[in-house]
């Protein structure tokens, strides 16, 4: 009975977030808030994806700004790397960074945005990348040397800002590989 209840519950909530009344929105942000687990991250994104007013678009935000549950990374993740996400991608990676959750796992995927991505979404993972905790993992700081060595053999003509940003991130990197050799 309390699986049913449950599921009423989750039902509801998604009706009022998928609602066009910014009211209704808000109101399951809100339940988002109490009740919610990691099943939302992509019906929150879709909402972002849709357009919302910009007083929910502040509450998603906030939201996804509020995340303390490690078992959102790779959910988060998935929306950062899928393409459909493109327009919102530096929106969901400025929540990263100001969340309590440890996304040391996902450097190299960082890296990989900061050296693909745009200038925003670049500026945003040398934050998040700054911020991250680590322990990290030998192969995952190999992928990001490589991931800084493709950029920097790269011929189209490069942004100079955000090379720069790139330069600290590559300083970041060859400071967190040397933790790992001592």
């Amino acid at each position: 009975m309390a699986d049913k209840t449950k599921e009423n519950k989750i039902t509801k909530i998604l009706e009022d977030l998928n609602s066009t009344d910014s009211k209704k929105v808000t109101k399951a942000v809100k339940s988002l808030e109490a009740h919610g687990d990691v099943s939302f991250i992509k019906p929150l994104a879709d909402k972002l994806m849709a357009g919302v007013s910009e007083k929910n678009k502040t509450e998603i935000i906030e939201l996804l700004s509020s995340l303390k549950d490690t078992s959102v990374c790779a959910d988060v993740m998935d929306i950062i790397e899928d393409k459909h996400y493109l327009p919102i991608r530096q929106t969901v990676l400025s929540t990263i960074w100001n969340t309590k959750v440890d996304f040391s796992d996902y450097i190299d995927d960082f890296v990989l945005i900061a050296t693909t991505g745009t200038f925003l979404e670049t500026l945003d993972c040398l934050t998040i990348i700054e911020n991250l905790e680590g322990p990290f993992m030998e192969e995952n700081i190999l992928e990001c040397q490589l991931h800084l060595k493709n950029y920097i053999e790269s011929n189209p003509p490069r942004d100079e800002q955000k090379a720069e940003l790139l330069s600290e991130i590559a300083i970041a990197i060859k400071d967190f590989n040397e933790n790992l050799q001592e």
